[in-house]
């Protein structure tokens, strides 16, 4: 069902959008603004569930792409997705019916909105990670058939670039993310155009409605001084991402944070409020895994979500600082997300990590 997106929804979408990131996608408050002004000049935007884009139509995904620390020095005027946009569609020679966004978590979940506004296009319900992930060929997209090029990269000056690797979608990405570092390290892209048919096959569906329904249910319930991990745990379970599991509550001790090969890289540590647990977290722009005590409790392509511990108020990695109290949590992902051949393209062995998958709910017992 089509739903329009109004001013008003925005900062509950930009929390939600920031919770499914998990830690990454880059800022999503960022992305709000953009999304406001664009709204205010251009009116609201539609967005339409994957059923309802007709099996024709050109559906033209759009982002932002670089290292998520890079954002706050380096802000987007807002015109560099539409010529993203406008690139590819004059290289393949048609014009899109619709956009959507690559990923839902963060900044990412934003630029299709802000695109949607600016030209009047739909945005659909629908996107190809299901959460946030550091690569282009991380997408459900690529792993179920459609390949991500031609891709159109556009830069804050204007400059335009049309990557052409064919299927090979991890070429796509070292090429582009080249150029994306040249580009001082953040670029907006236009990839994986699609048929309405190939969003209903490979697409995860209805996630800007989920992050949207996060984002209002940690609102509602610190305004009825309820939990709202405990409500969110609540409102997930009728969805695909039915599992919520409380890893850690503790204090941050330490980050390690650095700025490599155009991604955000790392370590944060946290000891539990009794002194008595350690929790490590790895990040490549995302979280990637949760150990407490060397144990793994968590990994991708499962979501590790860090939450300010009395407002669960999303903290990305780029924001994470010594003496934070957190709670940190796992959040099981769709059954497409879990499929062999999608924990081949993101799975912990796809950035080299050496655990198998095992999905949180079996880690880690319900409370």
């Amino acid at each position: 069902m089509s739903w329009t997106l109004t001013e008003d929804d925005l900062p509950d979408l930009a929390r939600g959008a920031a919770v499914l990131g998990t830690g990454g996608g880059g800022d999503p408050y960022v992305g709000r603004l953009l999304v406001r002004e664009a709204i205010r000049a251009h009116g609201p935007i539609t967005v339409l569930g994957p059923a309802e884009v007709a099996d024709d139509a050109l559906v033209i995904p759009t982002a932002q792409m670089g290292a998520p620390t890079v954002v706050h020095e380096k802000l987007p005027s807002g015109g560099e997705p539409v010529l993203a946009l406008r690139t590819l569609e004059q290289h393949l020679g048609r014009r899109a019916d619709a956009t959507m966004p690559i990923e839902c978590g963060g900044i990412n979940s934003m630029i299709p909105l802000l695109v949607g506004a600016r030209l009047g296009l739909p945005v659909v319900d629908a996107d190809g990670m299901g959460r946030a992930f550091p690569e282009l060929q991380m997408e459900t997209f690529g792993v179920y058939g459609v390949p991500g090029s031609p891709m159109a990269i556009g830069g804050e000056r204007g400059e335009t670039t049309v990557i052409d690797t064919g299927a090979d979608n991890k070429r796509m990405e070292w090429l582009a993310r080249g150029i994306t570092i040249r580009l001082g390290g953040v670029a907006h892209i236009a990839e994986y155009a699609m048929s309405g048919a190939d969003v209903k096959r490979t697409a995860v569906p209805s996630t800007l409605s989920l992050a949207l329904t996060v984002g209002r249910t940690i609102r509602a319930a610190r305004e009825a001084n309820e939990d709202p991990v405990d409500r969110l745990a609540a409102a997930l379970l009728s969805t695909p991402y039915q599992h919520l599991r409380v890893l850690f509550r503790g204090k941050v001790s330490d980050v390690e944070r650095r700025t490599e090969a155009g991604f955000a890289r790392g370590r944060a540590a946290a000891v539990s409020f009794d002194g008595e647990l350690k929790l490590e977290l790895l990040f490549q722009n995302e979280n990637l895994l949760a150990t407490v005590d060397d144990e793994v409790l968590a990994v991708v392509p499962d979501l590790i979500c860090v939450l300010e511990a009395a407002t669960a108020e999303p903290i990305t990695t780029e924001t994470l600082r010594y003496g934070q109290r957190v709670t940190v949590v796992g959040i099981s992902t769709p059954a497409l997300m879990r499929t062999p051949e999608a924990l081949a393209t993101f799975g912990p062995r796809a950035f080299g990590l050496a655990h198998e998958f095992v999905p949180v709910e079996e880690r880690v017992r319900a409370t």
